[in-house]
């Protein structure tokens, strides 16, 4: 089975990556979590999660922890305490990142059974991806951190949200392949990514995001969704407060001479004070 669909393949043979990209695909992308994988969830305090929701808007969101909350039983399982708001049957897409030793792994899967005490996930989809671009900051689970404050929603962005946009190195981005929710092929799934820059690399508006969209490891799994399906749900956090904007937007890669910039137009955000019981230094 092809471990990218054709929206990423489409990128790939732009890029002039698509042949190689075939031959050793399911080599990188693989149908289950390695071990190293497996240890690497079972030491994280969070996993940033893409879903979405009844009416298919992707959205990126965070579940925290201490250490151990999320575990592997077995390499086709990942367990996580917590996210019972999701359905069983569910596509989602995982990625465990460890700023401060710059390591990030992604999984996707579909949720296969909610309990009591939580989720589990078949995976689908499990690959490594490179250091660059990760800031490097050390996270921390919280127990008794203070409760969210009042959510506020907006349908685009006040100032106070482009404060925490334009001051950010680091933001997720949720995005999904259209048949994500109706069948069961392992590339057309949901999505969670990581981006990263110097501070003041997105350029925000109150109703749009620019992003110049830096080389990677030419996989194209957010750019190939955004190619066949442009809406997607990104994810800015205040590291000192724990403070989040989610943003629910429709993206597009726009092209100029030897660079490609990401554009995201904002339908509507929530921005929710104190929300992770997380801190960073």
């Amino acid at each position: 089975m092809a471990a990218f669909h054709e929206g990423e393949i489409a990128l790939q043979a732009q890029a002039g990556v698509d042949k190689r990209l075939a031959e050793v695909g399911s080599r990188v992308i693989r149908d289950h979590m390695p071990d190293q994988h497996r240890e690497f969830f079972a030491q994280l305090p969070f996993v940033v999660l893409g879903s979405l929701d009844e009416s298919g808007q992707p959205w990126a969101s965070v579940l925290a922890g201490a250490p151990g909350f999320a575990h592997s039983p077995q390499p086709r399982r990942l367990r996580i305490a917590g996210g019972q708001g999701l359905r069983a049957g569910a596509s989602i897409g995982l990625l465990g990142i460890e700023a401060h030793t710059r390591r990030r792994n992604r999984m996707n899967g579909v949720v296969d059974t909610v309990d009591e005490h939580g989720l589990e996930i078949a995976v689908r989809q499990s690959f490594g991806n490179c250091p660059k671009y990760i800031q490097p900051r050390e996270a921390s689970f919280v127990p008794d951190a203070p409760p969210p404050g009042p959510v506020r929603t907006m349908d685009t962005l006040d100032e106070e949200a482009l404060q925490l946009v334009r001051a950010s190195d680091t933001f997720f981005i949720a995005t999904s392949h259209p048949a994500a929710a109706a069948d069961g092929v392992a590339a057309h799934g949901v999505d969670v990514s990581h981006r990263g820059g110097p501070p003041g690399f997105v350029a925000a508006a109150p109703g749009e995001l620019r992003v110049a969209d830096y080389p990677g490891n030419n996989y194209f799994n957010t750019l190939g969704n955004l190619l066949l399906q442009p809406r997607c749900g990104l994810l800015f956090i205040d590291y000192a407060s724990g403070t989040t904007l989610h943003i629910a937007a429709r993206g597009q890669v726009e092209r100029t001479p030897g660079a490609r910039e990401l554009v995201l137009q904002v339908e509507k955000a929530r921005y929710t004070p104190h929300a992770l019981p997380l801190r960073w230094r």
